[in-house]
């Protein structure tokens, strides 16, 4: 005689029935990617939208400098080879994140202090905040930098750190770290060598084979390039354009302070490559923006992801609805998609943000998209 099967479709039967194939699926490492109404647990759209997310956030530097300063007194280059503050955003920890793609790092170098060289395949800068003596080695250029200095240090090129002045000096600096760690194509080498009378030789400071003021020699003038230059140098990876100095930065802004610029933006002024007119590294790209006294920009949001730092002024930030108060050397996280306005409130002061922003992955996977609103509060599709 045959015996009838239950049926597991409707009821307590179905419940028991689907709990089991989702233990399964869950067991061997798969993904259900459907939907069953009203069951949120296993509504695919939910599931996937679930993932850790960057969240607004501004670190303060009053609590930033205090920990550095108690970093330099305990932990020496003789104890690690680096010594470095990450900025983790609290929607990504314990990622070593401050937005998705991007983290951003505070270093204080103790007077004469400069670690060995290494490289990674991470692109990243550093920006002067403090000090005039802070010193980057980038494959054989030995750049001293000050405030508002941006030095690049670019994909496997190697490069080391530290000041070579008697003052300690403090710098920040950006990295794509998380982006290149999701792709899976992180890599470090610490063991530096140089080829003498035809052998190689591990080495603890690099040779210097480019002038101190290369860059500015090279690339310093617009619309005018040296042929003969090494514009390959470092691998052809980035800009061949390793320092951009705040002097020539500072007197662009002036010379623009009066202009209307943007109302989303204000005065927003990008370092480029000199060679391709494009960002200076393919994965993150940065810039200076300056806010007027009194000027308040109006909303808009992109797809990119932002990580900006006041280098002059203070005021604050309507992210998402909610304000942000920042003064000079915080950094402040503006996730992908999150609704930004900022204001300066001073009468005489200009602001001037440091940012970085990730566009430049974005534009290359055709995955960026900015939006705005105008003073009747429409909405703007910007092209």
């Amino acid at each position: 005689m045959t015996v009838a099967q239950p049926d597991t479709t409707h009821g307590s039967n179905k419940s028991a029935a689907l709990k089991a194939l989702y233990d399964e699926i869950a067991a061997k490492s798969f993904f259900p990617f459907w939907a069953q109404k009203g069951e949120v647990a296993h509504d695919e759209i939910e599931q996937l939208m679930a993932t850790s997310r960057a969240v607004p956030y501004v670190w303060s530097y009053t609590d930033i400098e205090p920990i550095l300063k108690r970093a330099v007194e305990l932990v020496t280059m003789e104890d690690s080879e680096r010594r470095s503050l990450v900025l983790v955003n609290p929607g990504l920890a314990p990622k070593r994140a401050s937005v998705s793609t991007m983290y951003t790092a505070y270093r204080l170098n103790d007077a004469n202090e400069i670690m060995p060289p290494h490289k990674h395949s991470a692109s990243a800068v550093r920006f002067g905040l403090t000090g005039r003596n802070n010193f980057t080695g980038v494959e054989g250029e030995n750049i001293v930098f000050g405030p508002g200095d941006m030095v690049l240090t670019p994909n496997d090129a190697w490069h080391n750190h530290g000041t070579v002045g008697g003052e300690q000096a403090t710098n920040l600096s950006v990295l794509d770290f998380p982006l290149v760690e999701l792709l899976g194509a992180i890599h470090f080498d610490h063991r530096y060598t140089e080829m003498e009378n035809g052998k190689e030789v591990v080495k603890k400071v690099q040779t210097a084979r480019y002038d101190a003021n290369h860059s500015l020699m090279a690339y310093g003038e617009g619309g005018m390039l040296p042929r003969f230059a090494d514009h390959r140098r470092g691998g052809g990876k980035s800009s061949p354009m390793w320092v951009y100095r705040w002097e020539r930065m500072e007197a662009l802004l002036d010379r623009f302070k009066d202009y209307d610029g943007d109302p989303h933006e204000g005065i927003v002024i990008d370092y480029t490559d000199p060679l391709r007119g494009g960002p200076v590294f393919k994965t993150i790209n940065f810039y200076i923006q300056m806010l007027r006294p009194g000027e308040k920009t109006l909303p808009q949001r992109e797809t990119a992801s932002l990580l900006l730092a006041p280098f002059k002024g203070k005021g604050y930030s309507i992210i998402d609805g909610k304000r942000y108060d920042w003064s000079q050397f915080d950094t402040i996280a503006v996730p992908g998609g999150s609704w930004v306005e900022h204001v300066n409130p001073s009468s005489t002061d200009p602001v001037i943000f440091f940012g970085a922003t990730d566009a430049p992955t974005q534009r290359a996977l055709l995955l960026y998209r900015r939006q705005g609103r105008n003073q009747a509060g429409d909405l703007i599709e910007f092209s």
